[in-house]
């Protein structure tokens, strides 16, 4: 460690500017991987945040939601092998909306459920809708960034019917859209798929164990038993702009180890004949790798730091449109892969230290 800091504080400007690459590239990474966490969350929040595990879907609608139809009967089959409360219908359905009396269109998903049961959101301002209305709803704060208040009215502009906003609630999106809930009496008045007798919805929300979930799908037929994560990836351009935005981080997680190792590694080539010197007189190639992983660590860490913080400091200032989501688990995982990069970055480095040949290296001093 002493060899290390005194071999820093000579050559200051060197790892400065080593330092100064590493947080660009720690920055950027955090930055990217903020936006697809915050992007995941826009596209589909609404199902990462339901208090749920498995979903029954239509035979054969590829994982969608909006492509599922599921009956009564349906529901009725699936409770037969679930305990009360752990199944519940959900309807999806996605459409504009417009306030009453303007001509700005949003956007919007309609989600129908049982406001009692288990998928009934947190309420953040406002009241939760009940049973009985028709024509009351609750939806996500976001849309309050279009102009929309308490008390408001909207209007389906697929159906013509008119709804009020009685609540507000936080964390509820689906397709990149504001996820508005409704109960079923609001849903068979947009709903064109009711039959008679018989209420029609996208599917049914489990919460059960894995071997229920094979039960059902197995003694059950024309439906799919899917999991939560199986149907994000059903959610249309979630598993691509996911893919597309991890194979970028992935990407600049190499670019970062490669930037490591050729930096250290010249470093290293530059100073073989002091290197040698030391072995010479004693020094361990144990004591010299140490040295070298200690400024690596050091580089490394302080980089974090000052790039967390830059991070954390521009989040503040992002408008609130932007899909931004910097979580503690995000911040922690990216900081430790990052001290894993680091360390195999340097392993180019260790390697040339432990080769080094004490009298030649003392030979080419001399």
């Amino acid at each position: 460690m002493f060899l290390a800091l005194r071999e820093m504080k000579h050559a200051k400007l060197r790892y400065v500017l080593i330092g100064f690459i590493m947080v660009l590239l720690i920055w950027l990474v955090l930055f990217v991987s903020g936006l697809a966490n915050g992007l995941s969350s826009d596209n589909a929040s609404s199902i990462q945040n339901m208090n749920t595990n498995y979903l029954v879907l239509q035979q054969d609608s590829d994982n969608r939601l909006t492509r599922s139809t599921i009956s009564d009967n349906n529901l009725q089959d699936v409770r037969q092998y679930t305990e009360e409360g752990k199944a519940t219908p959900l309807g999806v359905q996605m459409t504009t909306i417009t306030k009453s009396g303007a001509t700005k269109k949003l956007d919007i998903t309609f989600f129908a459920i049982d406001v009692n049961s288990m998928l009934a959101p947190t309420i953040s301002e406002g009241k939760m809708i009940n049973q009985r209305t028709a024509h009351e709803i609750v939806a996500d704060r976001s849309i309050q960034l279009e102009g929309f208040k308490l008390g408001d009215e909207i209007e389906d502009l697929a159906s013509g019917e008119t709804f009020k906003i009685v609540g507000f609630t936080e964390g509820q999106s689906f397709s990149h859209t504001p996820v508005v809930y409704m109960n079923f009496n609001g849903w068979s008045t947009i709903s064109h798929q009711q039959t008679p007798n018989q209420e029609i919805f996208n599917t049914i929300a489990l919460n059960i164990s894995a071997n229920q979930a094979k039960q059902i799908e197995k003694n059950l037929p024309n439906v799919d038993v899917i999991s939560k994560d199986q149907a994000l990836q059903g959610i249309p351009g979630y598993k691509e702009e996911q893919g597309s935005l991890i194979m970028m981080i992935a990407f600049l997680f190499v670019i970062s180890a490669f930037v490591l190792a050729v930096f250290f590694y010249v470093m290293t080539i530059q100073k073989m004949n002091q290197f040698g010197v030391l072995k010479a007189i004693g020094a361990k190639s144990t004591y010299l790798a140490r040295t070298i992983i200690f400024q690596v660590l050091f580089i490394t860490i302080v980089s974090l730091l000052i790039s967390i913080s830059l991070t954390i400091g521009v989040s503040f200032i992002l408008p609130d449109s932007m899909p931004f989501n910097l979580s503690t688990s995000l911040v922690f995982g990216c900081s430790i892969l990052f001290l894993v990069v680091s360390m195999i970055g340097a392993l180019l480095s260790l390697y040339r230290v432990s080769k080094i040949d004490a009298i030649e290296a003392i030979g080419r001093a001399v």
